[in-house]
């Protein structure tokens, strides 16, 4: 009886994902944007940064509110809290979260999540010349470009040994300046399946589709964009396209105290063709592989690649390149540190950043399944 609703739900789930993907794409809706939202792909947790983000299959703490809220039932404790900072572009962009899962019942767990990304003090030159021709430095204000993450997650075992699932509702609230800002809506889906030294993991992001809607204050802008033959935007509706996010993992023994973590996830959009290894109209593959190295699960050494391109040389030759990524990880009793260093060498546009993440735990209870 359990594994027939189980079926259902799946099935659900499936079709539901699928109709709003062929419905998106085969009508071609102006309102589907292809990067919209897209600072929630950045990732949270150095962990999972450290491994070039390949943790869908195996994510065991409160970013799991993030990555695959069904990863939320692993956390050994009452209460975890987590906290994460890093900068981009020369510490012109900030991106922090804040996040917290907790036990509700021993097979059930509930997390809450803020991520933000933002551009901070950008300069206002609107009002910078007066209504007499002069230049006024003092009328110069500043204003705040960012956009806020809202995650509430739960998670649950299920009747089937070793399966566990979870789903997130998220707000997302967007914001430049006084001149727009957006209020969004969204469903997250995961599963999480642990057997033996084997785990899979799957998440679908913005499984029915995420929406913005933005409304614009044109008042200030208006003289600006007809002056300089500019398009004043209109009140709109953004809709996300969903995403698929599949892992699996395998942890072995090396010898005595020393073990390691292999992980291998795929991000599968449904947006048309990207610049990722595996491209093509309208489904692209973007693999990733990250490694983890431990001693008695209290210290970590990680390593992993990502964003894998096949990208256009001299006479018409075709170079596979990469971003690589390393962390170190150290966990004691309650808290854990976690240290990566991320696009090593500049192989991607973006440039590198240290990215730091600390968890602290409150009242530990007995684990339900230990994890890797």
């Amino acid at each position: 009886m359990y594994m027939q609703n189980y079926i259902v739900i799946i099935t659900t789930v499936i079709f539901t994902f699928l109709s709003c993907i062929m419905d998106g794409y085969t009508q071609n809706s102006p309102l589907f944007r292809k990067y919209s939202n897209e600072f929630l792909s950045i990732g949270v947790g150095a962990r999972a940064l450290g491994m070039a983000n390949s943790c869908i299959a195996t994510t065991n703490d409160a970013t799991s509110a993030y990555w695959n809220p069904a990863g939320l039932t692993y956390i050994p404790w009452d209460l975890q809290l987590s906290a994460m900072h890093s900068e981009y572009f020369a510490g012109i962009g900030k991106f922090d979260y804040l996040g917290g899962g907790a036990k509700i019942r021993d097979s059930s767990a509930i997390g809450v999540s803020l991520i933000r990304f933002g551009v901070d003090d950008i300069p206002n030159t609107l009002d910078l010349i007066d209504e007499e021709g002069n230049v006024r430095y003092d009328r110069i204000k500043s204003f705040s470009v960012a956009d806020y993450g809202f995650l509430f997650s739960y998670s649950s075992h299920s009747k089937i040994p070793g399966l566990r699932y979870g789903a997130n509702v998220k707000i997302i609230r967007r914001k430049a300046g006084e001149f727009a800002s957006a209020w969004g809506f969204g469903f997250d889906a995961g599963a999480n399946y642990a057997t033996g030294s084997w785990c899979f993991g799957a998440m679908a992001r913005d499984v029915t589709s995420t929406f913005n809607a933005w409304s614009f204050n044109t008042e200030e802008l208006e003289e600006t964009f007809l002056l300089t033959d500019n398009e004043l935007p209109k009140n709109s509706i953004e809709m996300t396209m969903p995403k698929l996010l599949l892992g699996g993992a395998y942890y072995y023994v090396i010898a005595g105290k020393f073990g390691c973590l292999a992980e291998l996830d795929a991000d599968i959009t449904f947006d048309g063709k990207r610049n990722v290894l595996i491209k093509s109209n309208p489904i692209s593959v973007d693999p990733h592989l990250g490694l983890e190295f431990d001693y008695k699960k209290l210290v970590y050494i990680r390593a992993g690649i990502c964003n894998m391109q096949q990208i256009p040389g001299f006479g018409g030759k075709k170079e596979f390149n990469f971003q690589p990524a390393i962390g170190v990880g150290l966990k004691i009793k309650r808290l854990a540190i976690d240290y990566s260093f991320t696009d090593i060498g500049d192989q991607s546009i973006a440039l590198y950043s240290h990215v730091f993440s600390l968890f602290f735990a409150i009242s530990k209870i007995k684990a339900i399944g230990e994890t890797f």
